[in-house]
């Protein structure tokens, strides 16, 4: 009974017209566009798994696993009730990336300036590319970055908001009470970022770094 189904979805794939074609792409192109919504319009996804190995119904289940990337080239499931098909799919996004304007030397003080916007294909861009110029008054590069190239998380850092060895206030808060006590940085962060605190009584926390240097710890 299973090879005849089997075989019956073979038949039916084999003459399927190019509006299934279409109806599938469509149906893929608006699962990721919902995925996300912010780069929809600069979308478009190309199966590339054979037409023969596409699921047999109108409007199979998709489904990512949920350590998926965002763009590029991705398996997505596709289920016809009990018969799930993997489809190879590359979901293509256009839109713009940050690159740097000029020379950037390592270890350099950075701004907003020093970085322009470029429209182009984002799914083939390194890994953590920045999409956007917030966030870099005062950041530093933590590399040499050539004029023209997109620029990722990892080339630039905010300064440190705390340093090791760095005497501190660590503020705990919990439903209905605040304390605080001094204590002393285990290493850098910065604002946002979590730091590691010896009390004075020998204890080691972990808290985030504010904008004002305080360290915050939810209870």
């Amino acid at each position: 009974m299973r090879t005849t189904s089997s075989l019956l979805a073979l038949l039916w794939l084999a003459f399927a017209t190019p509006g299934y074609a279409a109806d599938l792409s469509a149906q893929l192109t608006q699962f990721f566009q919902a995925r996300d919504p912010q780069h929809a319009a600069g979308m478009t996804v190309v199966v590339r798994t054979p037409q023969t190995q596409w699921p047999a119904c109108d409007t199979p289940q998709l489904l990512l696993p949920g350590n998926s990337r965002q763009w590029g080239n991705l398996s997505i499931a596709a289920s016809c009730g009990q018969n799930r098909r993997y489809l190879q799919v590359q979901v293509q996004v256009t839109g713009e990336y940050l690159v740097a304007n000029r020379q950037l030397a390592r270890g350099s003080n950075v701004s907003a300036s020093d970085f322009r916007l470029e429209s182009g294909r984002l799914d083939t861009l390194p890994a953590r590319a920045l999409l956007s110029s917030s966030n870099l008054a005062d950041a530093i590069a933590l590399r040499d970055i050539a004029p023209g190239q997109p620029v990722t998380a990892t080339m630039l850092r905010q300064p440190w908001r705390v340093k090791a060895g760095q005497n501190v206030m660590v503020i705990a808060s919990g439903n209905g009470f605040n304390a605080s006590s001094e204590g002393r940085a285990l290493n850098n962060a910065s604002a946002a970022q979590t730091v590691r605190v010896r009390m004075s009584n020998g204890q080691v926390v972990s808290g985030r770094v504010s904008e004002d240097g305080n360290i915050l710890i939810s209870l």
